[in-house]
Parts: C-alpha cells; sequence; structure tokens
C-alpha cells in the first residue's frame, strides 16, 4: 500500500506530541508510527495526563486512574511517572520535560497536543500523510506573503481539514491564510471581512483544540486585532510568548497587536531573535513617527532599509516593504524633497508585485510623489502621481481627495473609517480648510477603536501637519501621547 492511501478500515483518532500518537480510546502509544509498549497503569497515567494537557492534575486523580481504587502510596505514583517519563524520553537524550511535577499537588503535561487521525488496516497502522504534507505546502507559499501563494496556502490547509477536521497545524495555517488575504484587501474599495471572520473562527478553533499551542494563540492575536479586538488579541498574543518565549514569530505578532513602548521593546525582541527582519524595524519606526521623533525614526529607517534591500540579494520568508517609502515620507516632513523623492523612486523600483502589501506600497508610494510634488507647485507632475496611485488601486481614498474627486460614503463602524477620515481631512486641506480638517480628524481618531490610531498625521504629504501645528496642535498631541 502507497503511504498516502487511507486504510479501508473507520479512522480513529489520536493526540499527537513531539514523535508520539497517543489512542486515548484505545490506550495504545506509538512512536513514529511504532507501538510502544507500556504497563496498563503507565498508560492510563498518560491517557489522564494527555487529556487534561495544559492542566494540573491531582495525585488522586492520577491514583484513580492507574489503580482504579486501590490503596498507593505517593512513592508508587512518583515511580510510575519516572518510568513514564523514561518511556517518553527522546531516543535516550534525557529529554523528560513532556511531565511537569507540580510541588504539593499533581502533575502538568507540557507538551503541544494536536488531535488527528490514524487508520487502522488490520492489526497494524498506516499514518495518512496527506494532511501533513498539505500543511507543509502551505506553510511554504504561506511565508512568502505573496499573494497567489497565499492562495495556494489556503487551499493546501483546506486540503489538510478535509482529512481531519481537527488537526491543528491546518487550522493554524488557514487562519494565517485567511487573516493575509484580508490584509491584502485593505487597499480594495471592498475590504474581504468575510475571510477575516474565517481567519478568527479557524484561529480560536486551534486554541481550544491546542491550549498549550503557542501558534495557536499567537495567530489568534493577529486575527482578533484586524478585526479590531486590541485587548483580548494583546491577552492571546502575551499567551503565546508565555508558552513559546523564545518563537520569533509570536513576538513579531505582538509587536504588531501592541502600541507605543510595547511595539518597540517587542519589536527589538525579534530583532535578537531574527536578525535583519526588515518589518521589525517598520513596527519600531510607526511609533517614533507618531511621537514626532523623526531623526530616530530615520535612524531606524536607514536600518530598516539595508534589510529591506537585502532581500533582492537573499530572499526568504516574510520580506518586507515600505521601509523607503516610510523614509521618503519622514523626509517630505522635514521639507527634504530631493531626499524624499530619491527614497520613493527606490520603493518602487523595487517592489514585488505579487508581495500582499506590495499594492497598497505602491499605491501609496505614488500618492507621496504626488503631494510632495504638489507642495514643490509642480502640478503636473503631481496630478500624473495621483493618478498613477489610482491607476495601481482604484480604490485609494486619499488619492481620490487630492484629485477633488468624491469620495465614497464610508460608515463609522467600517474598518476603513479612519482612512476615510483621513482622505476627507486631505479633502478640506486642498480646497483650504485645514482648520477644519483637523477638527474632523480629531474626532475620527477620539473614536477609532485602536490605539495606534493616526500615527501617520505627522507626516501625511498633503496634509503636511508639521508645517501647520496652530491648526493640528491638538491631535498631534493626542497622537504622541498614545505612542508613549
Amino acid at each position: 500500500m502507497a503511504e498516502s492511501d487511507v486504510s479501508s478500515s473507520s479512522p480513529t483518532f489520536v493526540h499527537r506530541f513531539g514523535e508520539f500518537e497517543l489512542d486515548l480510546a484505545r490506550g495504545r502509544l506509538f512512536r513514529a508510527g511504532v507501538r510502544v509498549s507500556l504497563p496498563d497503569t503507565q498508560i492510563a497515567i498518560l491517557v489522564c495526563l494527555v487529556a487534561h494537557a495544559g492542566q494540573v492534575v491531582l495525585k488522586d486523580t492520577l491514583v484513580e486512574a492507574g489503580w482504579r481504587g486501590e490503596t498507593v502510596t505517593d512513592d508508587s505514583l512518583a515511580q510510575a511517572v519516572s518510568r513514564l517519563r523514561k518511556a517518553l524520553d527522546s531516543r535516550g537524550r534525557g529529554v523528560t520535560s513532556f511531565i511537569e511535577t507540580v510541588p504539593g499537588r499533581g502533575y502538568r503535561f507540557t507538551a503541544c497536543v494536536e488531535r488527528a487521525e490514524r487508520h487502522d488496516a488490520g492489526g497494524g497502522s498506516v499514518v495518512n500523510l496527506r494532511p501533513y504534507r498539505a500543511v507543509i505546502q502551505g506553510r511554504a507559499a504561506l511565508h512568502t506573503l505573496n499573494r497567489e501563494g497565499l492562495r495556494r496556502a489556503r487551499a493546501a490547509f483546506e486540503e489538510a481539514l478535509r482529512f481531519d477536521r481537527d488537526y491543528v497545524p491546518a487550522r493554524i495555517g488557514l487562519a494565517n491564510a485567511c487573516a493575509l488575504i484580508f490584509e491584502a484587501t485593505r487597499v480594495d474599495a471592498v475590504w474581504d471581512v468575510e475571510t477575516l471572520a474565517e481567519a478568527v473562527h479557524h484561529a480560536r478553533h486551534a486554541s481550544l483544540l491546542a491550549p498549550s499551542s503557542g501558534e495557536a494563540w499567537s495567530t489568534l492575536a493577529f486575527a482578533l486585532y484586524l478585526r479590531g479586538d486590541t485587548e483580548e488579541s494583546a491577552v492571546a498574543a502575551h499567551r503565546a510568548i508565555a508558552l513559546e518565549p523564545d518563537n520569533w514569530q509570536h513576538w513579531l505578532r505582538l509587536a504588531f497587536v501592541s502600541w507605543g513602548e510595547d511595539r518597540i521593546r517587542a519589536a527589538r525582541h525579534v530583532l535578537q531573535l531574527c536578525p535583519g527582519l526588515a518589518l521589525a524595524h517598520w513596527l519600531i519606526a510607526t511609533v517614533l513617527i507618531a511621537r514626532g521623533a523623526f531623526d530616530a525614526a530615520l535612524g531606524v529607517l536607514h536600518a530598516g532599509c539595508a534589510a529591506q534591500d537585502a532581500q533582492l540579494t537573499m530572499p526568504g520568508s516574510f520580506p518586507g516593504v515600505g521601509l523607503h517609502l516610510l523614509r521618503g515620507l519622514v523626509l517630505g516632513a522635514q521639507q527634504q524633497f530631493d531626499a524624499a523623492a530619491d527614497a520613493l523612486t527606490r520603493e518602487l523600483s523595487a517592489i514585488d508585485e505579487g508581495q500582499m502589501y506590495a499594492r497598497e506600497c505602491a499605491a501609496n508610494t505614488w500618492y507621496t510623489l504626488g503631494a510632495l510634488r504638489r507642495r514643490q507647485r509642480c502640478h503636473v507632475d503631481a496630478e500624473h502621481a495621483f493618478a498613477s496611485a489610482l491607476q495601481v488601486a482604484p480604490g485609494h481614498l486619499s488619492a481620490l481627495a487630492a484629485l477633488g474627486r468624491p469620495l465614497p460614503a464610508v460608515d463609522s463602524g467600517h474598518p476603513r473609517a479612519l482612512d476615510a477620515a483621513l482622505a476627507h481631512a486631505a479633502g478640506l486641506v486642498r480646497s483650504g480648510r485645514r482648520v477644519e480638517a483637523a477638527h474632523a480628524y480629531r474626532d475620527a481618531v477620539i473614536g477609532a477603536p485602536l490605539p495606534c490610531a493616526g500615527w501617520l498625521l505627522p507626516v501625511e504629504p498633503v496634509i503636511d501637519a508639521a508645517s501647520h501645528v496652530d491648526a493640528w496642535a491638538d491631535v498631534l498631541t493626542i497622537v504622541r501621547r498614545r505612542a508613549v
């Protein structure tokens, strides 16, 4: 029988941890597909611990499970657990961290446990490898942050779930794919909120199936934050790090869902664990921009731009974009127009059109070029740049406002509400109504659910708040204080 075949007999479900699979219903343990022989007492204790993975199981409960009412001493339980730890030792390397002693109370099973499917044929067993393969393929496609890759990843994870609906890695992968697909629609006139809801659903399911999985909680944090649930997302992100403190992706998501000094601290931790990640530099710079610390932001962006440029010669996972754009925005706010234009041109020349943020980045870069050219009174070039932004992203609200075109109505509860408010303010500035623009945008920032709301204002190129501080002082103060 080929390894990808599925046994004709009905499937049973097992709980996976490390290289082991435990059939709770039948009390059978396998290591890498080979049956591990254990005494009934030890199997019963293991089943009880795995069934309550991540929780403290009291000594009395384990004694009842292992000896079924017989009177035994604490030492008998301790010896059984000690032998069980040795049996779970990974190839004799002394790894006994699956079972943690909780002094005075009992024991806790600490490994990440995933529920999966096993098919038995005759007396033996054949493991269906298709879900594994699908997840591996999906993860590889996911890490490219390529729009087509995200679609392939989503299909791969959905395929894995067709074989096992409770396969946790597939749930986590599908949640990530859906969340990123939603992110890729932010520049569109209509955001894919249904796919975002699917991301939250799968992430919640994964965290319920595997409460000791840091990856499940980290993914849930990301999806919840995209939906605007800032408090719950922060709790989930911190729980992920408590479970797996050396995973840089968990720290990256914590940086993403945090703000102010918390974001800077988490992003710097990312750079300790994964040096040269452009996205981490971008996250730090956003906080410094909100504070109006332009020189400090340029220092961070210098390293970030170098990291982004390195991707061209050393492609890898999680590629970043927008570092040169952000640098151009800061330079423009400092009236360094030629240097800003160079940075923006460099951004456009290096954009990978398939990257999930590429269209948004390109449209924002053209919009920024248009604003700078208008401030230099190069009106023909400005109109061309704004039109180029709309060619890349027809729903780019700020470019529409810059050209004096009508803006679509956006409800206050819509995910694009703050973008619409910023575009509305830019339109008012275009018509010379700066004070009215500042008041309208101030109300929008105060009412926004995300604490980072308004972070772009200090460098927004059409509004140019740095040159008109009197009009924008109140809202700039709000933005700056929130970024502490």
